[in-house]
This record gives structure tokens, C-alpha cells and sequence, in this order.
């Protein structure tokens, strides 16, 4: 008798095909049996992972198509892992749960960043049981000496865009995707950002945030596992859930996620600062939140 995949495997399989598909892979074979014993078939033909693997015939469909998908990070780890459950899903205090995470990040050496400069770690900042959380790419200079995500100028010009929304940096929460500053603030490799995510993941998952906001296309396209452009993957919202891990909460089955501008690209590009307003717009709106009185914000600022 085939056995039934539990429901949070289902979930993780979906959403590794959908992951391929994004790569532009969309044929699958299933591996015999081996014949084994103790090898028990399973049936993996269950609605909740009925993803279509038909490629799209049109430059239209694909586009559509493409629009619509919301994919895994691209993160290579076995599958049957990604629902171990990890230490903190036994602790209810956000903050014990978030420190549980850093001492089982320690002094990280999982991938190259470690050895090319590092001072230390950046592992996040703000409130752990905020509603909005900022996911940026990396550390730079400033932030590498202090310890603490957005320090420097556009950590700065990120602290008028929260005021500009009214409400202050201690009310959120903010990340990155590598916590390590990748040398010359190059951009994160692939691998870095990969074996750096988890970690990431399980922040979210202890947070619980409603919304996610990715700062610029490397949070996006990690976060999303979608490769598109800022213009492509701007202006609405993705259904989110941290791959790998549970929230220790059954009411939370994850969050809306939102893409924008970097503040260090808007620095470099002031002109973007209107369609970035535009976006953290739309997140205010989702939240319920109302701009302060008054014709100033972030905007008009430099």
C-alpha cells in the first residue's frame, strides 16, 4: 500500500518543482523501485503538489506564467531535512528562540566569507515579534565593524523610509541575506547566499512577521527563487513561507512578502525614490498603517 507523504513534505516537494521550473526545467523522471527490501513505494500524486511541468508554449504564457509562480530558495539540501525540526521550535520567547539561532550560527564557516575580510558576524536587529521585517543583502563596511545591519548611509536613508512610514527602526526587524560582508561589497555568490538563508529562514520563522519586505534584487531573487527583474518582481505581493523550518505558532503558516529598491541603489539613484514610496505604500496598506501628517518624507530627502 503506498504510503502518504506527510503534508509538510508535500508542501517542500511543490516547492522544489517549482524551483526547477523556474531554471527552465520541466521534465521529471520518477527512479524505479529497487526492489529492495524495506523499500516502500511513494505516491506522490496528491493534488496539494500537482504543479504542472508543461513548458509554455509563448513568450505571453511564459511571462504570465512565470508572474504567477512562487518558488523555493535556492537552497541545496535533502529534501526529507528540510522538515527536521530545529531547537528553537521548542521555545516560545522570541528572544531566547533568536539567540538559540545566533549560538548555532557561531563563528560561522560554512562558506568562503569567513576568510576574506570578515570582522564579525551581522546577525539581525530590531523587534522579534514585529509585523514588518527588512531583508537586505549583505554587510558593508560599517555594518561589519558595528555588528548591526543598515548603520551606514543607506542604512540611514532605510530609517527615513521607516519614519516615513510612521513608525521607527525598533519596531521592526532587519536582516540580511548573508550575514558576512562579502569583500569590496561585492555581490553575495550564489553558494554564499545559499548556505547562509537557513539561518535566515529560521529568523523569520521565530519573528512570524505579516510582511516581509526584500531590500533589492539579491533579498528578492533569494527569498522568491525568482530570476526577474526589480521591475518584474515590484508592485504586488508573493505568499511567503521560510523554507526548511516550522514556526513554533500552528496559526502562522507564513507571511505576504513585498520586493523594493535597496536604499544603496536609491542613493545611487535618487529618481527610484517615488516607486520605492510607492511600494512601502502598498505594505502600509496591507498592514493597516497610515503615513504621518505633513507633505515630508523619505522622498524629498537626500
Amino acid at each position: 500500500m503506498p504510503r502518504t507523504l506527510d503534508p509538510e513534505l508535500r508542501r517542500a516537494l511543490a516547492a522544489r518543482i517549482r524551483y526547477y521550473n523556474e531554471m527552465g526545467i520541466y521534465d521529471f523522471y520518477r527512479q524505479p523501485p529497487s526492489g529492495r527490501a524495506g523499500d516502500v513505494p511513494i505516491a506522490v500524486d496528491e493534488p496539494e503538489i500537482a504543479v504542472s511541468t508543461n513548458r509554455p508554449e509563448s513568450g505571453e504564457e511564459m511571462s504570465s506564467w512565470k508572474a504567477a509562480a512562487v518558488a523555493m530558495p535556492a537552497i541545496e539540501e535533502n529534501i526529507f531535512d528540510a522538515i527536521a525540526p530545529k531547537p528553537e521550535q521548542s521555545v516560545s520567547d522570541p528572544v531566547k528562540a533568536l539567540k538559540i539561532i545566533r549560538e548555532d550560527l557561531g563563528d560561522c564557516t560554512r562558506c568562503v566569507l569567513h576568510k576574506q575580510g570578515r570582522k564579525q558576524i551581522v546577525f539581525g536587529v530590531g523587534n522579534p515579534a514585529a509585523e514588518l521585517m527588512f531583508v537586505g543583502e549583505g554587510p558593508g563596511a560599517d555594518e561589519d565593524a558595528q555588528g548591526e545591519p543598515f548603520v551606514g548611509r543607506a542604512g540611514q536613508l532605510l530609517n527615513n523610509m521607516i519614519k516615513a512610514m510612521g513608525i521607527e527602526r525598533e519596531q521592526v526587524y532587519i536582516a540580511n541575506i548573508v550575514k558576512c560582508r562579502p569583500p569590496g561589497n561585492r555581490t553575495p555568490e550564489r553558494d554564499e547566499c545559499a548556505t547562509c538563508s537557513p539561518f535566515l529562514m529560521r529568523q523569520i520563522a521565530v519573528i512570524k512577521p505579516k510582511v516581509v519586505v526584500a531590500l533589492g534584487a539579491v533579498a528578492a531573487k533569494t527569498l522568491l527563487a525568482m530570476s526577474a527583474s526589480m521591475m518584474q518582481l515590484r508592485g504586488r505581493f508573493y505568499d511567503f513561507r521560510p523554507v526548511g523550518v516550522r514556526s513554533n505558532d500552528p496559526n502562522w503558516d507564513g507571511c505576504k512578502l513585498a520586493v523594493t529598491y535597496h536604499p544603496a541603489f536609491l542613493l545611487r539613484d535618487p529618481r527610484q525614490k517615488g516607486e520605492a514610496w510607492k511600494d512601502l505604500q502598498m505594505v502600509m496598506k496591507e498592514l493597516g498603517m497610515k503615513a504621518p501628517s505633513g507633505r515630508w518624507s523619505f522622498v524629498v530627502r537626500r
